[in-house]
């Protein structure tokens, strides 16, 4: 089953149809809110905390 649900700790809902772009939207989220955090979570760790 693809995970197409992430709920930032900031209270942010990021959804997409897809894992693709659900990771793609994450890291467009991360960059412009959490800069600092941007390039520190891998494909893979998005999708662990995503359902």
């Amino acid at each position: 089953m693809a995970k197409t649900r992430l709920k930032c700790p900031c209270g942010e809902m990021i959804t997409a149809p897809d894992e693709d772009l659900l990771v793609e939207r994450a890291y467009a989220h991360l960059a412009a809110e959490h800069p600092a955090l941007a390039d520190t979570y891998t494909r893979d760790e998005v999708l662990f905390m995503a359902y």
